[in-house]
């Protein structure tokens, strides 16, 4: 019996046949799965977390729930702040409404474990985007929304104009936080003594700082300036000491696995921010729409698609606007200008501005 003869050409160019029509029906399964995928109804690509909101009705934030200017109740009950307005961005996206959310008070030690048990759908408190957290707890920090870093608080009586006159100070600070450690640090570099004073709870630490317990309050600015405005008997009698120590952004988490809720936090804070440079506000968003600059046109969805990818239409981020704000009018209601803590812009200003505010393009 003759065996067959197998040149190595003839190897060759059956592998190459087979790689061909391999090929082919891998081309046409993929043309099948993005025709497919074309015309799928948008609801059908929710994620886990908007399929939840979308049948209980509302967006639930975790909050500090006592922080003035961020999240906290006024004087008719109602939640005002930036982190509110936070929340309140994303429940205009995904559900065309922004007073449908749910804040829910969390503490530095339950706010972790209530996102990852899926208690509250989104963290919009104040959380320092750290390496540690973002790479070790099974969480997404999304994009900042205020950049802050530690501050020194003194009452006006002690004399001291910065730190550098602190020595022998009593400390009010918090174990293990940012604050004690930036304490200490500050405190070596100067080459000046201190006598920590250390309590447990922020409400305590701040009854200690304005009963005069201790000389000074150390705490991020916003921080400061918040407890300042809301705790302190007279306010003008406290000032904060130049200069800002370390670096605290801040904004936004969600639960890792599940990058389409992730997308929409993070363009729903984005809009907000492209927005105010585009020029584009709460009283004229319904003019701009009639824009024919084409980066506003896509921002406020009437031109392209750009909701589709994130399950949503064409019309969310122009609900941001319209109900909530663009960033600079969220900024000056709740923190500055028009505020009682009249905080500055400074980094939380538009990149045009000399800031750090940064939305990638809308395209």
């Amino acid at each position: 019996m003759k065996s067959k003869k197998i040149t190595r050409r003839g190897v060759i160019k059956s592998g190459v046949a087979t790689s061909v029509a391999l090929m082919r029906r891998l081309t046409a399964a993929i043309t099948i799965t993005a025709v497919t995928m074309a015309f799928w109804p948008t609801d059908t690509l929710a994620g886990p977390t908007v399929d939840s909101i979308k049948k209980r009705g509302r967006v639930i934030c975790g909050v500090n729930g006592n922080r003035a200017g961020f999240s906290a109740l006024d004087s008719k009950g109602q939640w005002k702040g930036m982190d509110i307005d936070t929340c309140k961005a994303v429940a205009a996206a995904v559900l065309g409404d922004s007073t449908k959310i749910q804040p829910v008070k969390t503490t530095s030690q339950t706010r972790f474990t209530a996102l990852q048990t899926s208690e509250v759908d989104v963290l919009t408190r104040n959380v320092t985007w750290t390496l540690g957290r973002d790479t070790k707890l099974g969480i997404d920090f999304v994009a900042p929304t205020f950049y802050d870093g530690q501050g020194f608080m003194v009452n006006k009586s002690t004399g001291a104009k910065s730190v550098k006159d602190l020595g022998g100070a009593t400390v009010c600070v918090l174990p293990g936080s940012t604050s004690e450690k930036v304490t200490a640090d500050v405190f070596k570099a100067n080459g000046l003594k201190y006598t920590a004073v250390v309590i447990e709870s922020k409400k305590e630490l701040n009854t200690a700082f304005f009963g005069g317990r201790c000389d000074v309050h150390v705490q991020s600015t916003s921080g400061l300036s918040s407890a300042r405005a809301t705790v302190a008997p007279d306010p003008a009698n406290y000032i904060l000491l130049p200069g800002v120590y370390g670096k605290d952004p801040m904004g936004p988490v969600v639960r890792q696995g599940d990058p389409q809720f992730k997308d929409i936090v993070a363009w729903s804070v984005y809009a907000m921010m492209e927005a105010e440079e585009s020029g584009v506000t709460s009283k004229n968003v319904d003019a701009m729409r009639k824009s024919k600059d084409a980066n506003i046109s896509r921002l406020l969805g009437t031109k392209g698609k750009l909701g589709e990818a994130m399950g949503l239409d064409n019309d969310w981020a122009y609900r941001i606007i319209k109900q909530v704000g663009n960033y600079g009018e969220v900024f000056d209601r709740n923190v500055g200008k028009d505020s009682p803590l009249k905080l500055p812009r400074g980094l939380n200003d538009l990149w045009t501005n000399g800031g750090l505010l940064y939305s990638p393009p809308f395209k």
